[in-house]
């Protein structure tokens, strides 16, 4: 399978007795599909990290994505604020366009410029996840591999969510994700 991560693959090139128990396809909005593939195996397909005797605490917050007991900050990147211009047009024209599929008397499913102009705000919002995956990905797994203990301040977003002018800065930076890719 194309884009298959590479220590699966080398277990199924090499023979290792490796069960396959559900496999599941799923198409996103953007037209793109994914296989999800549940694995199980007697040997371990992860290798235990080495204990680096260090500990850390990390406090969020918007100025910053994060701030460490140490001094260190991580700047908060607003993937979603950067492309908001852009997929604001974007809307528009899916909402122009809708509007004008209804007055011809189309449906929207066989309007073939809503139906691409559906798909390009389909994409913009998929890149926007895409982006803000990666970066708490690739902060949760450094702080993971550099410290044996992690200890951040556990937080209710649905709570925080609830005042209306903080509520877009906090959905951007995607507080809960990271401390679920922590835990």
């Amino acid at each position: 399978i194309a884009g298959l991560r590479k220590l699966i693959k080398d277990r199924l090139l090499k023979h290792v007795p490796t069960r396959i128990g559900t496999v599941t396809i799923k198409k996103t909005a953007g037209d793109q599909f994914y296989l999800s593939m549940q694995l199980g195996s007697d040997i371990a397909f992860a290798q235990k990290l080495p204990k680096t005797q260090s500990q850390i605490g990390i406090d969020l917050n918007l100025d910053n994505f994060l701030t460490d007991s140490k001094g260190a900050m991580v700047a908060n990147p607003c993937f979603y604020r950067q492309a908001k211009k852009k997929l604001a047009h974007a809307q528009r024209v899916l909402s122009r366009r809708q509007r004008r599929a209804k007055q011809e008397g189309h449906n929207l499913r066989t309007a073939k410029n809503y139906q691409k102009q559906r798909l390009l705000v389909a994409k913009l919002h998929a890149k926007i996840r895409r982006q803000r995956e990666d970066f708490l990905q690739v902060l949760s797994t450094a702080l993971i591999k550099k410290h044996d203990l992690v200890v951040a301040e556990e937080l209710r977003s649905k709570n925080l969510l609830k005042n209306h002018a903080l509520s877009q800065a906090i959905s951007d930076v995607g507080w809960r994700r990271f401390l679920n890719m922590l835990a």
